[in-house]
């Protein structure tokens, strides 16, 4: 499932692109009065709990395809793999919920509930009823790409909403300027993502870079990358209270194994 890009276009512009026919649907449905329900069980502490297991705390994510990878692991069910991460020592469960590229489903995270770990709905969300949508799921926090966003405005618009709703937002930067428009938006759960998901480039150089400029009431989350012990060990030195890995872990022969490796790295 690799994509090749056009000229000029970015994997970024392929995920909105895959998410209009989501979005048209749901403007319909809240046009005619078909409003989800917000969930009313327990949402676990996102960024309490990371910060109360940190610096290091393991984000596990259940990831069954990818753009640049194909299929990932198909035979691993969203509830197994809950309990398996939650019986590791995970801190938290990020969920993908796109369906196009990632073969995921927004479904996956009631699977998901009931095991004791907060939930991250991952996916490409840009529209406001992305997030009501959201708050209809069991899931304590939504990812935000900032460079989904064109202005700060917009992105603190999807942050606030999130709020009013009970939901924490993590929003993922890249370089020096995205930080500035999260802050600005008033983000504070911050997202380090090495790779650039216009040009597809990895640069790992810059978790090191931009944790530098970390503020005392943020709560840094390292993305991609990720792979061993060692590494949750450098990130949590540079002061990340939580690392976010996942093709590492559902690519592994012992899934259990291979995350209690990470979680017992911080320790």
């Amino acid at each position: 499932m690799s994509v090749k890009l056009a000229p000029g276009e970015s994997l970024l512009d392929r995920f909105r692109a895959a998410k209009q026919g989501e979005i048209s649907f749901l403007h319909k449905e809240f046009g005619e009065g078909r409003i989800p329900a917000r969930w009313d069980g327990v949402r676990p502490p996102f960024a309490a709990r990371l910060r109360s297991d940190g610096p290091g705390a393991v984000i596990a994510e259940f990831k069954r395809a990818s753009p640049s990878l194909g299929d990932i692991n198909l035979d691993l069910a969203p509830e197994e793999a809950a309990d398996i991460f939650a019986g590791e020592g995970a801190s938290a469960m990020s969920v993908l919920t796109e369906e196009t590229y990632f073969k995921g489903t927004l479904d996956y995270l009631v699977l998901c509930q009931g095991y004791g770990l907060p939930l991250l709905r991952k996916d490409f969300l840009f529209d406001p009823l992305q997030v009501a949508l959201t708050a209809a799921s069991p899931a304590s926090a939504f990812l935000l790409i900032v460079r989904m966003f064109e202005t700060a405005q917009d992105l603190a618009v999807m942050i606030e909403i999130g709020k009013a709703a009970g939901l924490e937002a993590v929003v993922e930067i890249f370089d020096e300027r995205d930080l500035e428009l999260a802050r600005e938006a008033g983000a504070t759960i911050i997202q380090v993502n090495s790779r650039d998901l216009d040009t597809l480039a990895m640069d790992d150089a810059n978790q090191k870079r931009l944790i530098a400029d970390r503020k005392k009431h943020e709560v840094w989350i390292a993305a991609s990358g990720i792979k061993g012990p060692k590494q949750v060990r450098e990130m949590a030195a540079l002061g990340y209270e939580a690392v976010l890995v996942g093709t590492s872990i559902m690519q592994a022969e012992n899934i259990g194994g291979a995350l209690r490796a990470l979680t017992e790295a911080r320790k």
